[in-house]
């Protein structure tokens, strides 16, 4: 079975992976070659509890711009 992996850093210098279609299916490490070794063991704990039904389906990454504003600050007068 193939499977969409999300990988993202924290602010700690970690890198976090998380499986769209299976909600609840997410791991940590330090290096990358770890991670993937822990997300795929973290996807097969998954499917042994959960069984094989996949829940989602990952449609697609879009990448959108948007120009950031400062925030709002309201004054009391």
């Amino acid at each position: 079975m193939k499977f969409s992996v999300v990988i993202e850093r924290d602010e700690d210098g970690y890198y976090v992976a998380y499986v769209p279609e299976l909600p609840g299916c997410h791991t940590q490490a330090r290096t990358l070659d770890e991670l993937l070794e822990r997300i795929k063991e973290a996807v097969k704990l998954y499917l042994e509890v959960e069984g094989p039904e996949v829940k989602g389906e990952l449609i697609g990454v879009q990448f959108i711009e948007v120009g950031a504003s400062e925030p709002k600050t309201s004054s009391s007068q």
